[in-house]
């Protein structure tokens, strides 16, 4: 039987979205683990081996609470984020905040009474070995999920911009129903097909949070310590794999636009900032947005602000151009 999410109208008006780079950070790594990882997220993964040939990545306490071969994990790890747009330091201090005896309840409902090695040694002092996981977890942050946090951060700040329309438009009937179609709501309850545990609720709302780096599937955080959390798949994923793997503007789009708006759009194939962009490319912010302009007059991205922040992405017409060269599929 389907998990069933009891959402009241109460728990709906505190249902929001959320960007973890912590959550990144976890998946990405048990993304890492996987003899056959998503391909969603292959470009990413070759990236990562590739920069661990040199300067392997040691996690001796982390890694075996993340990536233990059981269908669960601690969830304590990854609190749900108190606000929209957190840091990955807003989410440490989160999880470094957990109550001790949570921590311990937590790791005996994943492990059973028997603990392995690094959950013995988290439990018999809580807030000791904590911090040791949030620093491995900091530094697996900086070296795989830092380099490309722009690029990420912004398709996920996009995939959010389409579900608001969504919710704006035909309420959480249609959010629900094409968020995934493991998803379905109906009267109050959010059933999730491929989850069989019992029903539980949505007590202050769901936290749902986009992922970039996660698995296929949806995934449900259920009420413990902090709210509970819903993970999915981010739409446009497949863009990213471009950017990661420093795909080149086709020839012909740099016949007809000139390189330098020819290598713009190609980058926003995967959303961007103009500084991200300015970045990448090492040019000035103010060039970057002289060929932005153009390139947004005549239909071929378009931009959307979130908070302070102003995320271009190429539109049909530019997605079609590049189509068009043959070197890029247009992500869903």
């Amino acid at each position: 039987m389907a998990l069933s999410i009891r959402v009241s109208a109460t728990d709906l008006a505190g249902t929001r979205f959320a960007v973890s780079p912590l959550a990144e950070t976890i998946s990405g790594l048990q993304q890492l683990a996987l003899p056959d990882p998503s391909p969603r997220v292959g470009s990413w993964v070759r990236w990562v081996r590739q920069e661990l040939e040199g300067r392997p990545l040691r996690l001796p306490a982390t890694w075996p609470l993340v990536v233990s071969g059981r269908p669960a994990w601690p969830q304590f790890l990854l609190p749900a984020p108190s606000t929209t747009r957190t840091t990955v330091d807003d989410d440490l201090r989160a999880m470094l905040g957990t109550a001790p005896q949570d921590v311990v309840e937590s790791l005996h409902r994943v492990f059973g009474d028997d603990l392995p090695p690094a959950a013995r040694d988290l439990a018999a002092a809580p807030a000791e070995h904590l911090a040791v996981v949030a620093a491995e977890l900091r530094e697996a942050h900086d070296r795989l999920i830092l380099p490309h946090w722009p690029r990420i951060q912004a398709l996920l700040e996009t995939d959010i911009a389409y579900r608001a329309a969504q919710l704006a438009s035909g309420g959480a009937a249609r959010l629900f129903a094409d968020l995934h179609p493991d998803l379905a709501w109906s009267d109050g309850h959010l059933a999730v097909r491929t989850d069989h545990r019992p029903e539980t609720g949505a007590d202050g709302g769901l936290v749902l949070l986009p992922m970039a780096l996660g698995p296929d599937r949806v995934i449900v955080k259920r009420n413990t310590t902090t709210r509970t959390t819903l993970r999915y798949p981010c739409r446009g994923i497949a863009a990213l794999t471009g950017v990661v793997d420093q795909e080149p503007a086709p020839d012909s789009t740099i016949r007809l636009l000139g390189r330098s708006k020819a290598h713009l759009l190609r980058a926003l194939a995967s959303p961007a900032t103009s500084s991200d962009l300015a970045r990448e490319a090492g040019t000035t912010p103010s060039a970057v947005a002289q060929h932005l302009a153009v390139l947004h007059a005549n239909g071929l991205v378009d931009r959307r602000r979130h908070g302070r922040r102003v995320v271009y992405a190429t539109t049909p017409l530019g997605d079609a151009l590049l189509d068009a060269a043959g070197r890029r599929v247009t992500p869903p």
